[in-house]
């Protein structure tokens, strides 16, 4: 029996037993920098097969190690762990138990397939071409997320290629979808505080009004797309909260806004925080207002390497064959901090389809009914250990 069967046949034996561990991780959701269960529940399982891994004073990502011969070529894998602060409204056995805390992108999955490929792999290693490494990313739903964490800490040492995957509803479940090049934008966020003065709301000529200035810079925040930017660059400025004033008949003298910008072309990323603020300043200086405006970058643009892009293609054949893959011709402007990853060593980001209408996991993430179709698990397990075990191969006969 090949490796690629016995691989296979493993991840077929420990199916129900990963499915499980997803309910139990989906049942006990933790949120970012917060993961102190699920680090201690996959810690449970690793000493009991006996698998090394690599813990952390600053944050409660993992690193286990599977390792055949440190002299051959190491490859890594991520799963994510936080869930997000938003309700669940299911029925499941599993459902959230903690009130205001849900896995709605699906990193209960993306944990437990990578813990199964890490017992799978681990169960082989004598049979291995190589070595693989297993990231169980903390916090990828913050700005700064894990990803950051994790390679500060070493995680990518000695690692010649990584790969990921991320449960999506709008594939059905047995589909892969893959994507060359930029896959998922860059996540910024920024905030900008605008300053007026007091008055009585019936003699608004004597102060300054924030509200009404606030309301001015939005509107031509939102021109900055439209016209300031190369449509064939897409981009989107998104004010998400704005809080300001005190009563119905005082003229506001604070206004905060707050929201979020993403590219996919790097050129374009750098000049919108100028454009932004020129905005701004030009609006408060014209209504005699002052400001202040803060901008921070979040994870880049997701690149994918072309010849990782291939190992993927390579294995969805081999494992839901060439009608389920899918051609994700277009980027999406969703983040993702795993492209911080990709900016050190070459790598492959793909989608796992889970969308099943009978079991209702067709909902989008970050809805409080989503949820992931367990049947999805198998083949995620399966497509991302063949695809280390091929990067290995490939790297060996380079």
């Amino acid at each position: 029996m090949t490796l690629k069967k016995k691989i296979e046949k493993e991840i077929e034996n420990i199916d129900d037993r990963i499915v499980e561990i997803r309910h139990t991780i989906h049942h006990n959701p933790e949120l970012s920098g917060e993961e102190k269960e699920t680090n201690l529940l996959l810690r449970s399982i690793f000493d009991v097969e006996g698998i090394p891994y690599k813990t952390f004073s600053t944050h409660y990502g993992l690193v286990a190690d599977i390792i055949k011969d440190p002299s051959l070529p190491t490859v890594a894998i991520r799963g994510d762990m936080d869930a997000l602060p938003m309700p669940e409204q299911s029925q499941k056995p599993y459902t959230s138990s903690k009130k205001g805390i849900m896995h709605a992108c699906g990193h209960d999955a993306h944990t437990a397939i990578a813990l199964g490929v890490a017992l799978v792999l681990n169960r082989l290693k004598e049979e291995l071409p190589g070595n693989v490494r297993i990231l169980f990313q903390p916090a990828e739903e913050v700005l700064e997320g894990g990803s950051d964490q994790l390679i500060a800490d070493g995680a990518l040492d000695g690692v010649s290629a990584i790969f990921g995957l991320h449960v999506y509803p709008y594939l059905n479940t047995g589909e892969i979808g893959y994507k060359y090049g930029v896959m998922m934008a860059s996540a910024d966020i920024f905030s900008f505080d605008i300053y007026g003065k007091t008055a009585h709301g019936a003699r608004p000529h004597e102060g300054i009004d924030a509200i009404l200035v606030a309301s001015i810079a939005i509107t031509s925040l939102n021109h900055i797309v439209s016209r300031r930017i190369d449509p064939l660059h897409p981009a989107v400025i998104s004010m998400g909260k704005i809080e300001g004033g005190n009563a119905p008949n005082i003229i506001s003298d604070f206004v905060n806004v707050s929201g979020t910008v993403r590219t996919v072309n790097a050129e374009v990323r750098d000049k919108i925080p100028q454009m932004m603020e020129e905005t701004i300043k030009g609006v408060c200086h014209t209504m005699d207002a002052k400001y202040h405006f803060h901008y921070k970058f979040g994870p880049p643009e997701l690149v994918n390497d072309d010849a990782m892009v291939d190992i993927v293609k390579s294995v969805g054949r081999y494992v839901v064959g060439e009608k389920w893959l899918v051609d994700l011709k277009d980027p999406v402007m969703g983040g993702e901090d795993f492209s911080r990853y990709l900016k050190i060593v070459p790598g492959a980001f793909f989608r796992l389809g889970i969308c099943n209408p009978e079991k209702g996991t067709c909902v989008s993430q970050h809805n409080t009914r989503f949820d992931v179709d367990d049947d999805a698990l198998e083949i995620g397990m399966k497509m991302l250990a063949l695809c280390a075990i091929e990067a290995i191969e490939k790297e060996k006969n380079a």
